[in-house]
């Protein structure tokens, strides 16, 4: 499942988006420097906007939470479930899948695949915020079953949030279980990576 991700989306453009949709935004930890990256993975911080009880709110944090054992949950299913708190959306302009070599390789690393939204220069996934003595308050991406463009590479993928139904997502009046399903086919371009 997505254990990498790509953010290379200014916060003029961030700002403009939810400025467009009728989204109030808020920088309650000040406005940050999002440095654009090809790869977030599993522990580092990054651009997520959450609900602030009158307006979206952006922030960084930590992905992922200590789990059971200490694993990090980065990932959590969201097939039938509702979320009636802690509700976010990741900013990103792609993620990453991961699949075995066509040809066996020396170095015996996997092939990389960039899922990017067609017609789109950015898009945002469905997570969940929870806060643990460990990290403080961290984020989680939310999964479906895999969509017909996904599922080559793999049988799940993330929970995209179409633009107008971010509102409805962060502020708990959309239902998960309506809101979070597969995409459909086409709706996701992909491309070799690495």
């Amino acid at each position: 499942m997505c254990n990498d991700y790509r953010t290379r989306v200014d916060l003029a453009t961030i700002g403009q988006e939810f400025n467009d949709l009728r989204i109030p935004l808020r920088f309650p930890e000040g406005m940050p420097n999002l440095e654009p990256r090809e790869d977030v993975r599993i522990t580092d911080r990054a651009p997520i906007i959450r609900w602030g009880g009158d307006a979206a709110e952006l922030v960084q944090r930590r992905w992922s939470w200590p789990g059971a054992g200490g694993k990090p949950v980065y990932n959590f299913r969201s097939d039938g479930r509702e979320f009636g708190s802690g509700r976010c959306l990741i900013v990103t302009d792609g993620f990453y899948e991961f699949t075995a070599p066509a040809e066996p390789r020396p170095d015996k690393r996997k092939d990389k695949w960039l899922f990017t939204l067609a017609g789109h220069d950015w898009f945002c996934i469905a997570g969940l915020l929870r806060t643990t003595p460990e990290v403080g308050e961290a984020f989680t991406m939310l999964t479906t079953p895999a969509g017909p463009d996904v599922a080559l590479y793999h049988n799940r993928q993330v929970a995209v949030v179409p633009r107008d139904r971010w509102r409805p997502w962060l502020d708990g009046s959309a239902s998960a279980k309506e809101l979070l399903a597969p995409c459909a086919a086409g709706m996701l371009k992909v491309e070799r990576a690495g």
